[in-house]
């Protein structure tokens, strides 16, 4: 048997050492990153190869689908010319995804929170979502001119509808249990919110938004259409009117980049506010022990 006198006589046991610290790797993100754009990037590669041969051969006429030199050859001439139109559209597109961002979320508070402000908002935001956008465009240059406000206002319209709708499922997707524990403990409504609801639905939210950044283009563009002196809508209509095929193209890639370009921001944005989330863990980087 062991005595007290012995026990403190003995050296005390070394602490069991702690586990290293995960550390980022280098070599694992860029292996996630391959793995994440090589079928893409064959993809684009084998559309790249046809419609290079379909010119090269002139399968299809010029002026219907260009070369894609011509297209390079258009973007290096018309480089200034081109940034400063697609700046216009992006402007137009940021500040309009924005404002439905605010707007939107606030309705979708609004609809979850209050059953009368849901019979009253919910039917009037499915009637503006059905109305034809393009419908409405000559309606808002004729209200406030050829100027930023209309592609604004068309973004926002365009941008809004995905946002309510994700917002309104993820406030109410909320664990009852945990409304009822969090009222238990007496805390106050704000801080229900901003503790519990809000962070629950930032997963509904976010994908609602990777949805909405993309209409913005749309909407911005669709702006540019009706009237405009400056934008890739307006571009697209000046290559149209002259039968420029090389610039059309110009604009409709500078379009898709710009979208992938915004929904690539939206996506880390989420990385950076659900990293938590079952839908991020698969895109987190790699790590060693």
């Amino acid at each position: 048997m062991v005595t007290p006198k012995e026990q403190q006589s003995r050296p005390a046991a070394a602490p069991a050492p702690e586990p290293p610290r995960r550390r980022l790797d280098l070599g694992g993100r860029l292996l996630r990153f391959a793995e994440a754009v090589w079928r893409p990037a064959i993809l684009l590669a084998a559309v790249f190869a046809v419609w290079w041969i379909a010119a090269e051969q002139e399968w299809v006429a010029p002026y219907l689908v260009p070369h894609p030199a011509d297209v390079w050859h258009t973007v290096v001439r018309d480089w200034g010319s081109l940034m400063h139109h697609s700046y216009v559209t992006l402007y137009e597109t940021v500040i309009g995804f924005a404002l439905a961002t605010v707007l939107g979320l606030a309705t979708a508070v609004l609809i979850a929170y209050s059953r009368t402000m849901d019979k009253a908002l919910y039917p009037i935001v499915l009637f503006a979502q059905v109305i034809p956008k393009i419908a409405i465009a000559p309606l808002l240059v004729v209200w406030f001119g050829n100027g930023l406000a209309p592609k604004i206002i068309l973004a926002v319209l365009i941008a809004f509808f995905p946002v309510v709708i994700s917002g309104v499922a993820g406030l109410r997707s909320t664990d009852p249990e945990l409304l009822e524990l969090s009222a238990t403990m007496g805390a106050s409504r704000w801080k229900t919110f901003r503790k519990i609801r809000f962070p629950n639905a930032l997963p509904h939210l976010m994908a609602g938004e990777k949805v909405a950044v993309t209409l913005a283009v749309v909407g911005a563009v669709v702006g540019e259409f009706v009237g405009a002196s400056e934008g890739l809508g307006y571009v697209l209509l000046l290559a149209n009117g002259n039968l420029d095929a090389a610039l059309l193209f110009a604009a409709l890639i500078l379009m898709s980049v710009i979208g992938i370009l915004l929904f690539v921001v939206v996506e880390a944005a989420e990385a950076l506010l659900i990293p938590w989330h079952a839908s991020r863990r698969s895109a987190t980087p790699l790590t060693t022990s």
